[in-house]
């Protein structure tokens, strides 16, 4: 008899293997490019939220794109079936500050039957062929080069490849470009890709959803992002039509406020009226933000 593997015996492996053959005819993919640009904790959010809307992924990482994850995260990508589970286990599970996610656990138990990776260079993978049926494609971050290079059609590569195919199969393609500020020709390639069908949705973080910390500004990019795409998420709080909400009853860092409808939810603390609130000092925080109006709506 053989010994667990990956931490799951041969039933269990045997189960899962049998559940993704059942599903391989139905299995229809969010293509994720992550292109060169600075912004890999965008990708990861974004990567995390289709996770936790148990959608599947075909996800290609651009050559550039490896060196900037290697500088941001420390992580070395490879795309080999070996080698890119524990690295994107390693992404999707670390915080910015470098520490474990509380969801780690819950994330990486989706990557075996949830994520496919795709090399950039090769173009005879699936996503290439517009045959192969996708949702559609999330490039994030995009680089001013992908930009262009997919405006233009060049298909130097399988991001590429895949975007333009994504265009020309009518399907959504949501483009997120963090670099600033635009040239006229960037500019243009944007405004070619939006007239196209694409959507350009710039990681441009709100403020009016109570963000804590960094963390939170990242996803509130990725949720208006998964919003382009059609993705239901709750990755940061909605607006609800309520000025200082976020401001007076914001979540502790790291964490967000699903509550639908405004409704109030103290994170960190006992009971839902605010006794102990964020580390017990709710109340004596609401006391002393004063009662300055926050002004400005959504505006997103």
């Amino acid at each position: 008899m053989t010994g667990p593997r990956d931490g799951r015996d041969d039933a269990q492996r045997d189960a899962v293997e049998r559940d993704d053959a059942a599903a391989g005819a139905r299995r229809v993919p969010w293509i994720v490019g992550v292109s060169g640009a600075s912004g890999t904790p965008y990708a990861a959010s974004v990567l995390r939220g289709l996770l936790a809307a148990d959608l599947p992924v075909d996800l290609v990482l651009s050559r550039a794109a490896r060196l900037t994850l290697l500088d941001e995260t420390g992580i070395a990508w490879r795309d080999g079936a070996g080698a890119w589970p524990a690295a994107l286990a390693g992404w999707l599970g670390t915080s910015l500050a470098g520490v474990a996610r509380p969801d780690r656990g819950t994330v990486t138990g989706q990557l075996d039957r949830l994520v496919r990776v795709h090399g950039a260079e090769n173009l005879a993978a699936q996503p290439s062929s517009g045959s192969y049926p996708t949702r559609g494609m999330i490039v994030v971050p995009a680089s001013t080069a992908s930009i262009a290079g997919i405006a233009l059609g060049l298909s130097k590569d399988l991001l590429q490849r895949a975007a333009d195919v994504t265009l020309k199969e009518g399907r959504r393609l949501v483009v997120v470009p963090r670099e600033m500020p635009f040239t006229g020709a960037t500019l243009r390639h944007l405004l070619a890709l939006h007239d196209a069908g694409a959507v350009v949705a710039a990681a441009s973080p709100g403020f009016y959803a109570g963000a804590a910390d960094a963390q939170a500004l990242v996803d509130f990019v990725a949720g208006r992002v998964l919003d382009a795409a059609g993705v239901p998420n709750s990755l940061f709080r909605r607006w609800v039509g309520e000025l200082g909400a976020a401001r007076t009853d914001r979540p502790r860092p790291g964490t967000v406020d699903d509550t639908p409808h405004g409704e109030r939810r103290i994170h960190g603390g006992r009971g839902e009226n605010g006794e102990h609130g964020q580390n017990g000092e709710h109340r004596q925080n609401d006391a002393n933000a004063g009662t300055v109006p926050r002004l400005g709506g959504p505006g997103d």
